[in-house]
C-alpha cells in the first residue's frame, strides 16, 4: 500500500484502459500515494504509479507544474499518464516522475519524507466497501467529494480491513500510522460552497482548526454566521463560498 490525495482521469477512462493490461481497478476505491522533497520556494514532488495504480500527490499548482525527471520505463504523457487538478498532480498506468511547481527556482537534495496514505471510496447511493490494509491504523475523512453528507457512523465507517460508505457519501479517507503516531500534521485545503444561499456541510476530519484563507463569493463569509466548523467538517451558509485550511 502506498501514500497521499484527489481526482483526475475519470473512472470510466481508467476502466477503458486497464482491462487491456489484464488489471481490474475499482473506480470507487482508488489507492493514492506520493513521496515529496522540499524545494527552495516550492516543492519538487516525486509521484509514482506502481502496479499501474492511479496516484495523487499534493503540491502547489497555481502557477503550473513541470515534469522535470521521468523515473519510469513506462511513458509519462500529460493528459493520459499524468496531469494536474486543483490540489496537485496525478499519475497512472505506471508513470513515475518528479514534478516541480513553476516559480520554484530549484530543488534541494533534502531526504524523502512520507506524505499521506489516502483511499478514495464512493457510494452511488448504495453501500460500497473499499478494502484497505489497516493493521489497526486509524482512519479519518480527509475530504468530502459528494453533495450528500459524509458522517462517520452514519454514511461512512471502518471495519477490520475496509472503509465503507453509503447514502451517496463520496470521499477521500486518510489512513494514519499503525504505530500510533497518528495522521500527518499538515493543513490541507478544503473548498466549501453555499449555493442558492443554502446551508452546506463539507465533511473533513478536523482535530485542531479550520481557517478561511480565500473568499470565493461576493456574499460575506463571517465566522459563526456564514461559516463554522466542528470535528466533522466545515459548514457554510447564506451564499458564502470559500477555501479553508483544515488541520
Amino acid at each position: 500500500m502506498k501514500r497521499v490525495e484527489a481526482a483526475a482521469p475519470t473512472p470510466s477512462a481508467l476502466m477503458w484502459r486497464l482491462p487491456a493490461l489484464g488489471l481490474v481497478l475499482f473506480a470507487s476505491c482508488l489507492p493514492l500515494s506520493a513521496w515529496a522533497e522540499t524545494g527552495y520556494a516550492g516543492q519538487v514532488v516525486r509521484c509514482q504509479s506502481r502496479d499501474m495504480e492511479w496516484v495523487h500527490c499534493d503540491m502547489p499548482v497555481a502557477n503550473g507544474v513541470d515534469l522535470v525527471r521521468q523515473l519510469s520505463d513506462n511513458s509519462c504523457v500529460r493528459g493520459s499518464e499524468w496531469g494536474t487538478d486543483r490540489t496537485g498532480v496525478w499519475v497512472t498506468l505506471g508513470c513515475r516522475a518528479e514534478f516541480r511547481s513553476r516559480g520554484a527556482p530549484g530543488a534541494s537534495s533534502g531526504g524523502e519524507r512520507k506524505v499521506r496514505r489516502v483511499l478514495r471510496c464512493e457510494s452511488n447511493g448504495r453501500p460500497q466497501s473499499c478494502p484497505v490494509i489497516l493493521q489497526g491504523a486509524p482512519v479519518r475523512l480527509l475530504r468530502q467529494l459528494s453533495a450528500m453528507p459524509c458522517r462517520e457512523g452514519h454514511s461512512w465507517g471502518v471495519k477490520r480491513n475496509e472503509v465503507w460508505v453509503t447514502r451517496g457519501c463520496q470521499g477521500d479517507f486518510e489512513v494514519g500510522a499503525a504505530d500510533g503516531s497518528g495522521f500527518l500534521d499538515v493543513p490541507r485545503p478544503l473548498v466549501c460552497e453555499s449555493k442558492s444561499r443554502q446551508r452546506r456541510f463539507c465533511g473533513a476530519g478536523i482535530s485542531k482548526s479550520a481557517t478561511l484563507v480565500k473568499q470565493l463569493s461576493g456574499s460575506p463569509c463571517e465566522e459563526g454566521r456564514d461559516w463554522g466548523w466542528d470535528a466533522r467538517g466545515v459548514w457554510v451558509d447564506n451564499g458564502c463560498r470559500a477555501e479553508f485550511h483544515v488541520n
